[in-house]
């Protein structure tokens, strides 16, 4: 039903129509006047339904949208791809993509996004099509949204408030509910619209009589009115945020006073980080093939092939220009990364721009102070993925394990990887351990690494790797020469 989106789509020959078949280079300057006016089509993005039996049923519950961007840098692969992945995202809100358009601007008109010109053939555009909502790829400034709003004549919204919904459509949890709405409240408030003095509320002084120095003023307005209800609600909302977020700081301090060590997946959307969470530990937590599918994060238990015991924690996919008002929201939830020792880097391999993933969830890693944390990328859905696409990845990302999460396929290799980035085992040694102390034994089984066990007459002798808290108390047992 839904056309697949490809790069390699054939292109009318009006499209995207340049002197060099390489695609344009970053600009350096400024364009020149026919690029800078054309509005071009994008291929391939239209989902609507060739079906129409489910034409009656579609229109009742979806929005027709028609997507637009400004092509400001890169090369029109590069602009492609982000329109498509905002077509994704809007049929992930539920929406039927009729048409997508990019302009290739120096800068997004501070006005209208695209100019005012083209802001009229757009109205075209959507007239010709029935579509009845505008999505733009970008975040647009409440002026823009407003002026292209009254030019188009259908709704308009950005790429942020698109996510946002997404959000909210997903969020299950109470915790999620609420940062959710938080976000959306965050991203509101400088968006309200005032309709004229015949929304006040109150007056001042005695104007009811019409008189009062200073009094003749319409008093506190609508707009006013819902800001200040806004704010409160933000307030409150923060107030539950941090009240929910105790409990799971209390779960991770009692990891931290066990010494289990915390791995987070990270990653981009629909990477297949909770299909990685599933293989890793049957947790058995939904799976699903759509944008942002996870957005309450799932902490399960997990053991290296040696026996050593962490967590691992499924979190909330990143995407490209993530909407700061989300990561602001969901900052409590993200601290599963931020504590974490170490960060499965979930990459879809099969993409059409992997490295530009890569990049853009490093990006919210840094604004979340988790930049500094050991990094192991994972490349997932190798039985999809082109072999020359891995072996340019692996090039990129020395330090990676390619894996399908589906199939199964090198996941003891991504468990041997675990094992060997894992933190906290700063100690080596060997320790003659007595019977009669079989609980340090059972301690580094489970906060360390065991390299060696023999049984003897005197004792348990270990090789091991233990953090430095148990290494001192094994200091007491500790051999002088190893038992070969």
């Amino acid at each position: 039903m839904t056309q697949p989106f490809s790069a390699d789509q054939p292109r009318a020959q009006d499209e995207f129509a340049t002197s060099d078949p390489a695609g344009f280079e970053p600009m350096t300057g400024e364009l020149d006047l026919e690029d800078r006016r054309a509005l071009r089509r994008v291929a391939g993005l239209s989902t609507e339904l060739t079906d129409v039996t489910e034409v009656e049923y579609r229109a009742l519950r979806l929005e027709r949208v028609v997507l637009v961007g400004v092509w400001t840098e890169g090369t029109a692969e590069l602009a492609e791809n982000s329109l498509r992945e905002l077509a994704l995202l809007a049929e992930t809100a539920g929406s039927e993509v009729l048409e997508g358009l990019v302009q290739r601007r120096s800068r997004p008109d501070p006005a209208t996004y695209i100019g005012s010109g083209k802001a009229a053939e757009l109205r075209d555009v959507v007239i010709s099509t029935g579509a009845d909502t505008v999505i733009c790829d970008g975040e647009l400034a409440p002026s823009q949204l407003r002026h292209l709003e009254e030019v188009v004549q259908v709704k308009v919204i950005d790429r942020t408030a698109l996510i946002l919904d997404i959000f909210a459509q997903h969020a299950k949890s109470r915790e999620g509910k609420a940062q959710v709405e938080l976000a959306q409240l965050n991203y509101l408030l400088p968006r309200l619209r005032g309709w004229g003095g015949n929304l006040s509320r109150q007056v001042g002084g005695r104007a009811a009589g019409g008189i009062g120095i200073g009094g003749r003023g319409p008093g506190e307005t609508k707009i006013e009115l819902d800001r200040r209800r806004i704010r409160t609600r933000m307030a409150k909302l923060r107030r539950q945020i941090e009240g929910m977020s105790k409990s799971r700081e209390t779960k991770r301090g009692e990891r931290r006073r066990h010494a289990v060590p915390a791995v987070a997946i990270a990653g981009y959307t629909n990477a297949g980080k909770s299909s990685l969470l599933n293989r890793l530990t049957g947790a058995g937590v939904l799976v699903e093939n759509a944008l942002f599918a996870t957005l309450d994060p799932t902490v399960r238990r997990a053991e290296t092939p040696g026996g050593r015991a962490y967590t691992l924690a499924d979190t909330v996919g990143f995407v490209r220009h993530l909407p700061h008002q989300l990561i602001e929201a969901f900052r409590s939830t993200l601290e599963e990364v931020t504590d974490a020792g170490l960060v499965l880097h979930v990459v879809d391999g099969s993409d059409a721009d992997p490295e530009a993933q890569i990049d853009a969830v490093r990006e919210v890693l840094r604004e979340i102070g988790a930049d500094e944390i050991p990094e192991l990328i994972v490349i997932n859905k190798a039985d999809a993925a082109d072999d020359l696409a891995i072996a340019r990845l692996q090039r990129r990302e020395p330090h990676s394990v390619v894996v399908s999460a589906r199939t199964g396929f090198g996941i003891d290799d991504l468990r041997a990887a675990i094992e060997a980035d894992l933190p906290g085992l700063e100690s080596e040694l060997h320790a003659l351990v007595p019977y009669e102390r079989g609980d340090l034994v059972a301690q580094v089984h489970e906060r360390g690494e065991v390299l060696k066990q023999e049984h003897l007459a005197e004792g348990t002798m270990l090789h091991a790797r233990v953090p430095n808290d148990l290494a001192g108390e094994l200091a007491r047992y500790e051999a002088v020469t190893p038992t070969s």
